[in-house]
């Protein structure tokens, strides 16, 4: 792609998350996620792949239906109101409404089925910006209007989320759906906390973030896109393979990584607040998230490929992709546990 189209996308991509950011009024925040939306529709069709104009098609068809459905319930909003401001949700339908459509936006379950079909289509760094930037315009929104919500409605959506994106990704083979029903599960624990204490939810958003990066910029260091690949990695590049794991495990939430820590802190927020089924049963949904990240492990460390390899040994060509995000997204993905107090002191 010529590099001038590329920094106006992704300048675009920034001008409409920012935008959404900015605003406390509906059409400028409608306004923000439609500028998001057509940034992102060129990077994802620009191989000419008939799965990548596919994913671009599907894509557009359910953000531009969200996007519908929210300029609707705030135009019935205004319309009972007098007033386009989002603090005032005083309509109960226009109020679900918008949840609904950001929930579609994000990819939350029951939402979420457009979500493993649109990565599986995608390379691995569109993919990348598809599972971290893409959600934050939408989750702003969700956070700055929570109070509106009904709480029943957004513990549902947690729960089912959670649930969801832990039983969907146990019999997948592809890489990229993996990752898509784990960050279905991870939007479900922000979301089930956010009426509780929404500074959680952007503890658990930033974690995800770095997590996620970790994982897809290991992915595309190693060009791995299915679950047999990775038994290769190892002979290539034996320290990739060995943080590679610990990304996987740290995304899990098993301690000493960083990804415990926003587990830790939303089931002991659950407790706090008199919910401790909800806790549970969101303990073992992510027990079922781990299955299938300590699967991914297994492959990697602990079996040799059978595939025989015909072409040139891949360790000894030169990597020409730069190291240093992968290396600071994975130190960070690894290594944030021991600042837990420190991070206490600012979100409880």
């Amino acid at each position: 792609m010529n590099p001038y189209v590329l920094a106006t996308l992704l300048s675009s991509l920034g001008l409409g998350t920012t935008l959404t950011f900015a605003s406390s009024h509906w059409l400028l925040a409608w306004m923000g996620l439609e500028i998001n939306t057509l940034a992102i529709v060129p990077l994802m069709a620009q191989h000419h792949h008939p799965r990548a104009v596919e994913a671009t098609t599907k894509y557009f068809l359910t953000q531009a239906t969200a996007a519908a459905v929210i300029l609707f319930a705030s135009t019935t909003n205004a319309w009972t109101t007098g007033e386009w401001d989002m603090t005032n949700m005083s309509n109960p339908t226009a109020t679900a409404m918008i949840l609904a459509a950001l929930a579609l936006k994000i990819g939350l379950a029951p939402m979420h089925f457009w979500m493993p079909e649109v990565l599986q289509g995608l390379d691995l760094l569109t993919g990348l910006i598809l599972s971290t930037w893409q959600k934050l315009a939408p989750l702003a929104l969700i956070i700055q209007t929570a109070q509106a919500f009904d709480p029943l409605l957004l513990s549902a959506l947690g729960l089912t989320s959670t649930l969801v994106g832990g039983w969907g990704g146990l019999n997948q083979t592809q890489l990229r759906k993996i990752l898509a029903y784990s960050s279905i599960a991870h939007m479900g624990w922000m979301i089930i906390i956010l009426q509780y204490a929404p500074q959680l939810t952007l503890l658990a958003l930033l974690m995800y973030v770095l997590m996620t990066s970790a994982a897809f910029l290991t992915l595309k260091f190693s060009s791995a896109t299915k679950i047999n690949t990775l038994a290769t990695i190892w002979s290539k590049s034996p320290m990739l393979t060995t943080t590679a794991a610990l990304v996987l495990l740290s995304l899990g939430g098993l301690p000493p990584l960083t990804g415990f820590m926003p587990k830790w802190f939303i089931l002991q927020e659950l407790a706090k607040q008199g919910l401790p089924l909800t806790a549970t049963v969101m303990a073992l949904a992510a027990l079922i998230s781990l299955y299938f990240y300590l699967r991914l492990c297994y492959t990697m460390t602990l079996t040799i490929s059978p595939n025989i390899t015909t072409s040139t040994t891949p360790w000894r060509t030169q990597a020409t992709q730069s190291s240093l995000p992968l290396a600071m997204s994975t130190v960070m993905a690894l290594g944030l546990l021991p600042i837990t107090p420190a991070i206490m002191m600012l979100v409880i």
